[in-house]
């Protein structure tokens, strides 16, 4: 096979058909990837296939198994085959996705895809949407949209003239949210000094009350931002309370759903929701539970009008589309990925029933995790998962907080290295832990007792 896209689809399967016994973490250091990878540029060029087997050669032993069953590590799973297909097809197809002059398929299977996606997660009819790199683009495309309203709601046009002089903007969050969510605020000009945390239980929820005494002083262009489940523990916000006691106020209420909005496709799990409709902007991550390959945010805005005013380009020779929607007007990018493509085949792929079906399996599947870990000699479950993120400590008798801090650090460590499971640590409460975090459709009982016997074999063999 000399051919570079046979040679790929040769590699990619010999990739995929090994996930179930190839080590889950990368093996290699930097250095030897950069040795295997590196050197100086060519001066002259090479065979295409050649380029495709050196390629998978060099960079395999550096790849993490993320889309097996086994990888339990931030919040990042695999994609589904349909996904995975058509997202060669987008490279194939090679489409400039920002308009529908320029790319008409691939806008309107975004169009189809984002009037699913708002029907999937119960969201108002008339949102707008924008399909974005991740999460943190989506934070920063639904945040402009609600920079744009609040100001113009205090009489000050920031299109027109800029953040300077503006009425300054408060931005309530908690402790609990993503970092992600601060850099929205820094790139957007806003500014971290303007962020304020609310008050939250001792799961990180948003306490009510605090958040109507922040709320109770003059009127003053604000933003809230809630938790749709916190990638620590899992934890929502009471969106059904605190959101009335926000618009009351005249703020704009934005909900981090990177995977918790999620938990509003299944009928189990649905209720941690309530409320969110309210709200006035959403993000999420098709890479996440949905399981379509990198890169794949969503964001969703209630005022349509605000959404379109606030990112829509304007030039000639872009020729828009009268009476069509263009991507281009609904996010910051005007050359794009055909990004919604691998959605809408995941979407056929799955359907209602079937995003809802992974959904709990997930959840099934991190309790059982959780639980299983917890109950090992020298482990310590941290909480009862609420959905797919849980938190396990491993710890010695008579030791101190630090050294249990150290000790299951290395209980991760040793895990990883072994190679038959993967998880990634956090501090949570001021104590480290190690997160279990489970959003892959290849997940099941085998991989939990798989997972579970590699560390209690690392526990066994660190107590000796």
């Amino acid at each position: 096979m000399t051919d570079p896209l046979d040679r790929a689809m040769h590699h990619a399967r010999t990739w995929l058909d090994g996930l179930d016994t190839a080590p889950v973490g990368g093996r290699a250091t930097a250095d030897a990837l950069r040795d295997a990878l590196g050197g100086p540029l060519p001066e002259t060029g090479s065979d295409a296939g050649d380029i495709i087997d050196a390629l998978a050669a060099g960079a395999g032993p550096g790849l993490h198994a993320n889309a097996g069953g086994r990888f339990f590590a931030w919040v990042m799973a695999g994609s589904l085959p349909s996904a995975v297909a058509a997202d060669w097809l987008v490279s194939a197809w090679d489409q400039n996705s920002g308009m529908f002059t320029v790319a008409p398929s691939t806008t309107i299977i975004e169009e189809i895809t984002g009037e699913w996606l708002k029907d999937l997660f119960g969201l108002p009819p008339e949102c707008s949407f924008a399909f974005t790199t991740g999460c943190q683009l989506a934070h920063v495309t639904a945040l402009a949209v609600a920079r744009h309203a609040v100001l113009e709601q205090a009489g000050w046009d920031v299109g027109r003239d800029g953040l300077y002089g503006a009425p300054p903007i408060r931005i309530l969050t908690s402790a609990n949210r993503h970092n992600t969510v601060d850099a929205a605020v820094r790139y957007l000009g806003m500014g971290e000094a303007h962020m304020e945390s609310v008050a939250t239980g001792e799961f990180g929820n948003m306490l009510a009350e605090d958040l109507a005494d922040k709320l109770s002083g003059p009127a003053r262009p604000t933003i809230l931002c809630l938790n749709a489940a916190d990638l620590n523990v899992g934890t929502f916000d009471d969106f059904a309370t605190l959101i009335p006691i926000a618009k009351a106020a005249g703020a704009w209420v934005h909900v981090d759903g990177a995977f918790g909005l999620f938990a509003r496709t299944s009928p189990a799990y649905r209720a941690l929701t309530d409320g969110i409709d309210l709200a006035d902007s959403w993000a999420t991550d098709g890479h996440k539970w949905l399981n379509v390959p990198y890169d794949c945010g969503m964001a969703f805005v209630r005022d349509a009008s605000a959404h379109r005013a606030a990112i829509a380009k304007g030039a000639a020779y872009l020729s828009p589309s009268p009476d069509v929607r263009d991507p281009s007007d609904w996010n910051f990018e005007l050359s794009r990925r055909a990004r919604a493509v691998p959605v809408y085949a995941a979407l056929r792929e799955l359907g209602r029933a079937g995003v809802a079906d992974l959904v709990e399996r997930c959840c099934r599947y991190c309790a059982e995790l959780v639980s299983g870990l917890g109950a090992l000699p020298g482990a310590r479950a941290l909480n009862v998962p609420v959905l797919n993120q849980g938190l396990v400590r491993f710890e010695r008798a008579g030791a101190t907080d630090a050294e249990n801090d150290a000790f299951t650090d290395e209980i991760i460590r040793r895990t990883n290295a072994g190679g038959e499971a993967f998880f990634s640590g956090t501090t949570w409460n001021g104590v480290r832990a190690m997160r279990v975090s489970v959003v892959s459709w290849r997940t099941d009982e085998d991989d939990v007792s798989r997972s579970i016997t590699a560390v209690a074999r690392v526990l066994s063999e660190a107590a000796t």
